[in-house]
């Protein structure tokens, strides 16, 4: 008699008729599936960091150590790669956020990662601006729920200027983009990033 167990795949029939659960084998798939998964982001988020203006899947795959056929199977394309990078980034910022709650001095660093990633992951934004409407909106939300409790304490330790607010992030962010956008190549791109961070900063922050 054939069980669902067999339907679903879970079990093996041996030459002999005796049944062999593949729980074991199928664990051990799924870690080998979930290390290129990493492999794969950790690859991509450096190719996303390079010079060039976007990233080639070949490369993302060689620098993973995986064929690309497994690239292709976790990622149909670079889009949903990019898509995927973007997520994981934005989980470090709203896990490094919670991590630092009530640490008001904390607040700055946090914004100028957020900011530096801007202006190293060129390739990555360049990506970020292709994807749906609906998808890059969902971000900047995320990114502006992520900051909210920081600013917040920030402002009331008086290391913020009490009139931002949590939206004003979004026009920071767009402000350092243009800058790097509209220099001519990749090192002026760079310093017009950076010092765009500079002076941003300094307008958000009160001396102490």
């Amino acid at each position: 008699m054939v069980t669902f167990s067999l339907l679903a795949g879970n079990v093996d029939v041996s030459a002999e008729g005796s049944v062999t659960v593949l729980y074991g084998a199928q664990t051990s798939r799924r870690r080998d599936a979930q290390r290129n998964r990493a492999a794969i982001l950790q690859a991509a988020g450096e190719v996303m960091s390079s010079r060039d203006p976007l990233p080639l899947m070949p490369e993302v795959a060689r620098r993973a150590g995986v064929g690309q056929a497994t690239l292709y199977r976790h990622f149909p394309d670079r889009y949903v790669l990019a898509a995927s990078v973007i997520g994981d980034l934005l989980h470090q910022l709203e896990a490094t956020a919670s991590a630092n709650a009530g640490r008001p001095a904390m607040f700055r660093p946090l914004l100028r990662e957020v900011l530096d990633t801007l202006v190293v992951m060129r390739p990555l934004v360049r990506l970020a601006q292709r994807l749906d409407p609906g998808a890059r909106r969902r971000y900047r939300q995320r990114i502006v729920a992520a900051f909210a409790e920081p600013l917040r304490c920030a402002q009331e330790h008086g290391y913020v200027r009490g009139d931002l607010g949590p939206d004003d992030l979004i026009l920071l962010l767009t402000m350092v983009r243009g800058a790097a956008d509209g220099a001519d190549d990749e090192a002026a791109s760079r310093a017009a990033g950076d010092r765009s961070i500079d002076l941003v900063l300094d307008g958000v922050f009160r001396a102490r």
